[in-house]
């Protein structure tokens, strides 16, 4: 299959990417902005895709090689004519003081992406709105929590637990005034 890096959508190039390491025995699961991206049908588009992964750099260089990624600083991939980076987050994969329990599969024409579900992306969020006040990632949260189902009851539990439920309820009455009447 002919690829068009140089428009190539942020979920086609996941499934890339992800089925690539997965021929090479790489388990690696996407996080950030890059599942924002997806969940919200790029209503929010991120520019780079941040994958976990326990495998060590060396090897995850010599697969995306394949694809013509070049390893940059330190935990970046770059390909030319890609409009996205690669970036590998270190271990493990958290959200908070949480390790991530859960994970999700789509499947694309492309391969498969494994990746934080739906909840854990806002709680993702929302922990950068908690610990640094991020507007933009409260505005994220809201926008996959307008598209896709969600376990508000996990995330008000899970806010709790990192003292942040005052900051919960703004996220909670904000979905509320989204919602049509």
């Amino acid at each position: 299959m002919k690829i068009n890096w140089k428009n190539i959508d942020i979920k086609d190039l996941a499934a890339i990417v992800s089925e690539k390491l997965n021929e090479k025995g790489i388990e690696a699961i996407l996080v950030g902005g890059a599942c924002i991206s997806i969940y919200t049908k790029n209503r929010y588009l991120s520019s780079d895709l941040d994958f976990i992964s326990h495998t060590t750099l060396k090897e995850i260089t010599e697969a995306l090689s394949e694809l013509d990624f070049k390893r940059g600083s330190s935990r970046h991939f770059i390909r030319k004519n890609c409009p996205f980076f690669i970036e590998f987050v270190s271990p493990p994969a958290a959200i908070g003081s949480e390790p991530i329990k859960s994970k999700t599969e789509i499947k694309t024409k492309f391969g498969k992406i494994v990746l934080l579900t739906p909840t854990d992306s806002v709680k993702d969020r929302l922990a950068a709105y908690y610990h640094w006040n991020d507007p933009q990632a409260l505005e994220q949260a809201i926008m996959v929590a307008k598209a896709q189902k969600i376990d508000l009851k996990e995330i008000r539990r899970w806010s709790v637990k990192e003292r942040h439920k005052e900051k919960y309820d703004i996220f909670a009455s904000m979905i509320k005034l989204s919602q049509p009447s």
